[in-house]
């Protein structure tokens, strides 16, 4: 298996949305309120491309596209915040350390960013990824940060990059 990880093309947006959606269907999260919802998820290449201080990047095996994560600016974070977003990766992809692997290379473009803390937002039900998360030293919150318009989200945490 030999698994490449890049920047987002444009090309990747269709199966990058199908990807978001297609796990949130799977997993019986809340479409409103949510990504699934969220006008920006079928852009995300636009997203990222335009908005200084973000980061999006993709993981592909051969071609394939299994998914991706990013690093954003949301709105109303405290100084020196970003939001780790869009961690979603194919169902049959998933385990085999592709979503560390997406995530570590965020940690440290999020560092050379000038970021000091990452944020973010996710629901019991992705019980699997809130372990990862609290594995690679995010810890939970009681309340949102931020204004991600992500209302539905019920589990909020927050990892130190120093």
């Amino acid at each position: 298996m030999t698994i490449t990880i890049r920047n987002i093309q444009p090309g990747d947006n269709v199966e990058l949305a199908r990807i978001i959606r297609a796990s949130l269907v799977e997993f019986d999260v809340p479409k409103q309120g949510t990504v699934y919802s969220d006008p920006t998820t079928d852009k995300l290449f636009e997203l990222f491309d335009t908005t200084p201080g973000s980061c999006y990047f993709v993981a592909e095996e051969d071609g394939v596209l299994l998914g991706g994560c990013g690093v954003y600016p949301t709105d109303g974070l405290p100084t020196g915040y970003a939001e780790l977003v869009k961690l979603y990766l194919n169902a049959a992809t998933r385990g085999k350390g592709i979503g560390k692997l997406l995530m570590d290379k965020c940690f440290a473009a999020a560092a050379d960013l000038g970021y000091t803390h990452l944020y973010l937002e996710s629901f019991p039900q992705l019980s699997k990824a809130v372990s990862l998360y609290e594995k690679t030293g995010f810890k939970m919150l009681d309340h949102a940060l931020g204004n991600s318009g992500h209302f539905a989200c019920t589990i909020w945490m927050v990892k130190d990059l120093a």
